[in-house]
């Protein structure tokens, strides 16, 4: 009887050791530092520019607005129809622009018809942002991929080819990181991740809490994780960063205070709504 609890007890000790180590290998990240990650470490990042009431975010001016101050700068990158990488964060325009319709369903002159807001700005190319940053400050910049399609990634990689400064990408989608991977591995690649509102129970069970758990960095090895701040105690993002000396990021930041109270706990901070 005695021997039969104790191979109980071993089984179940061996299984969980197992699964430990199992969770381990999946949410281990990249465990080499790339050489532009300390130049990238000075620095706060303005969440989609230096915006306000009177400058939108995702524009011109609120870039200008950032580089000019001194701030790295967060944006956030897809594609036209006409396949022109610009700087915009919903797929839909309804929320910014005021008018029905996705972004990728409407070609980069006609997006020119919309305005950022009750502004004169308007939905800015990828190429135009670069040309005015012209490397004054580190770019953080987020690939907008709904589903499979990473053409995105191309596409910019070949803007990016020639841009003078330093930058760094990051997405929510891990097939970005994975296209970094194998054709850019030398650029410093973000897994972005937060605590996700339940959708449809497929996706949301075999996609996003998987990336929640951070499960897919055996596959993409991010340099960074780039981590919604009001998770900052989530166990994968903490042992990415204290375990493996992973560099963590946190978004966003609204306050002096928050930041203050999170420094012990974050290593870069993209913030909004206040000037650190």
């Amino acid at each position: 009887m005695m021997s039969n609890v104790l191979f109980i007890l071993l089984t179940v000790c061996l299984i969980c050791l197992f699964l430990s180590l199992l969770y381990l290998y999946l949410i281990m990240p990249a465990l080499g530092k790339k050489s532009d990650i300390p130049a990238l470490r000075h620095y706060y990042y303005a969440h989609r520019g230096l915006h306000s009431d009177a400058i939108p975010e995702n524009s011109m001016a609120a870039f200008r607005a950032a580089a000019d101050a001194g701030y790295g700068i967060e944006m956030d990158v897809q594609l036209t129809k006409d396949n022109v990488p610009v700087v915009f964060h919903d797929f839909t325009l309804d929320r910014v622009c005021g008018v029905p319709g996705k972004l990728k369903d409407f070609t980069y002159e006609e997006l020119q018809a919309f305005s950022l807001g009750n502004t004169g700005e308007k939905i800015p190319r990828f190429e135009d942002v670069l040309a005015m940053v012209k490397g004054r400050v580190p770019l953080l910049i987020e690939y907008k991929i709904e589903l499979f399609n990473t053409s995105v990634c191309a596409v910019c990689d070949r803007i990016l080819s020639n841009y003078p400064g330093l930058y760094f990408i990051e997405s929510f989608n891990p097939l970005a990181l994975l296209w970094y991977k194998k054709h850019r591995p030398q650029i410093v690649r973000g897994q972005l991740s937060a605590r996700f509102r339940e959708v449809h129970a497929f996706y949301h069970y075999f996609y996003l809490i998987p990336l929640h758990h951070l499960l897919f960095n055996f596959l993409t090895k991010p340099d960074f994780i780039s981590y919604d701040c009001t998770c900052a105690g989530a166990l994968s993002r903490r042992l990415c960063r204290n375990l493996f000396k992973n560099l963590s990021v946190a978004w966003t930041i609204r306050s002096k205070e928050d930041m203050e109270h999170l420094k012990k706990q974050f290593d870069l901070f993209i913030f909004e709504g206040f000037c650190p």
